[in-house]
């Protein structure tokens, strides 16, 4: 397989590895970018622990959450500009969409799509984009959302960068005020540090098998003696639980604390337990790649039009 300075150039934004490194490594994994990253991860040459596709596409995180606190959504809508992220009519749809989804029975976004759209019930969800697409003169999409319901818990929402970054996270417990009041510190935590799981015990047994032989090819690399190969390779392993696992993280208000120990300490303070349910973190374009034009070939093809 052709290995191109554009395939390069990507496995370098995303490991931060040299462009030598990053070729020789799309070689050996025959052009697969994430087979790469796990090569260039075993010669100690990237760090990255997370999965991170480029930033790129244009449009809005919206999160919306019944007045009786009960049901919400967090969902992204794109479109090609930024300019267009921030019309009036493009905003108004993306909170309508957001509050559609919370009270829908949909579970997924075709079948949003098809319900009958919340701001004007005589038409779909899909026809108002699309006249929206016509009013505004740019493609635009409803990519993704994401549910949640409580009968008794808290759900708190937190917008990030004007609509960059959407938090909502769900919490059990006896005090619906402090659940709120640490439903807002939780939201902070997840907008800073990205965690990708809530416990130790939510991450799949693939991906710990995965990151243990990228450990353990590392010390192997290092030089490091096989009998203490093992050791390395856990230690590097609750490192990694650290930085993935909310709970294991460090709280970023007090350094000092977990987010584990935060929530003891809550708890004790409001006589009852706090259990963080369920949390959902989107970021407008992640893992989507938007196309590059050349400004310059751009007006050239509008002055031969």
């Amino acid at each position: 397989m052709v290995i191109t300075a554009k395939m390069v150039s990507e496995l370098r934004e995303r490991t931060g590895a040299g462009m030598m490194d990053c070729k020789k490594a799309l070689t050996q994994a025959d052009g697969d970018i994430e087979k790469a990253i796990e090569i260039l991860r075993e010669k100690g040459l990237a760090s990255a622990a997370k999965k991170a596709g480029r930033i790129a596409a244009e449009g809005l995180i919206q999160t919306y959450i019944s007045e009786d606190g009960k049901n919400g959504a967090v969902i992204e809508v794109n479109c090609e500009t930024d300019f267009v992220a921030k019309n009036e009519d493009f905003v108004n749809l993306s909170k309508n969409l957001a509050k559609q989804a919370a009270l829908s029975k949909a579970s997924n976004v075709d079948e949003l799509l098809e319900e009958n759209y919340i701001a004007d019930s005589s038409i779909p969800v899909k026809d108002a984009i699309t006249a929206l697409i016509a009013k505004l003169g740019e493609n635009m999409k409803l990519r993704r959302f994401e549910k949640f319901n409580t009968e008794n818990g808290a759900l708190v929402d937190y917008i990030h960068g004007g609509g960059r970054i959407g938090i909502m996270v769900q919490l059990e417990g006896a005090n619906k005020e402090g659940l709120l009041e640490v439903g807002k510190e939780l939201a902070l935590q997840i907008a800073a540090a990205n965690p990708l799981f809530i416990n130790k015990e939510d991450v799949p047994e693939d991906m710990l098998s995965k990151e243990r032989e990228i450990y353990r090819q590392q010390a192997l690399n290092e030089g490091k003696p096989e009998k203490i190969v093992d050791k390395m390779v856990e230690g590097r392993i609750q490192k990694y639980y650290k930085d993935v696992c909310l709970i294991e993280q460090l709280w970023i208000r007090d350094q000092d604390l977990t987010i584990k120990k935060y929530l003891e300490n809550k708890s004790k303070e409001l006589g009852a337990d706090i259990k963080v349910v369920k949390f959902t973190r989107f970021e407008k374009g992640e893992g989507i790649e938007k196309k590059e034009e050349n400004f310059a070939e751009e007006v050239a093809k509008q002055i031969k039009c």
